[in-house]
């Protein structure tokens, strides 16, 4: 069952928004490879906003993905590429249903 999750905001700098897509599409593979990582999107909605929400089924799972390449690839390029730091919030799942 998954029950934690994250949901980070990115706002990219002016004229780094490609750079920030490109990045997001590449730390799936990444992602991939984190087996507590259940759920993940990485998402756009706005000229240059972004977000990456992903799901793991307990405290355990979060924080190896918080410890993971992901997050240390993340803050190795924040001043480069977001307008203010990345805002990471923690988040209790309280029901799912994923379908495809």
């Amino acid at each position: 069952m998954i029950s934690k999750a994250l949901y980070v905001r990115l706002e990219a700098k002016p004229g780094k928004e490609s750079e920030v897509e490109q990045f997001l599409k590449g730390a799936l593979r990444l992602v991939q490879a984190e087996p507590d990582t259940t759920v993940w999107f990485a998402t756009r909605t706005g000229a240059s906003t972004f977000g990456i929400f992903d799901a793991f089924p307990n405290e355990k799972g979060r924080n190896a993905h918080l410890a993971g390449k992901v997050a240390a690839a993340l803050m190795d390029k924040a001043d480069e590429l977001f307008s203010t730091p990345p805002k990471i919030e923690s988040v209790d799942i309280l029901a799912t249903t994923v379908k495809e």
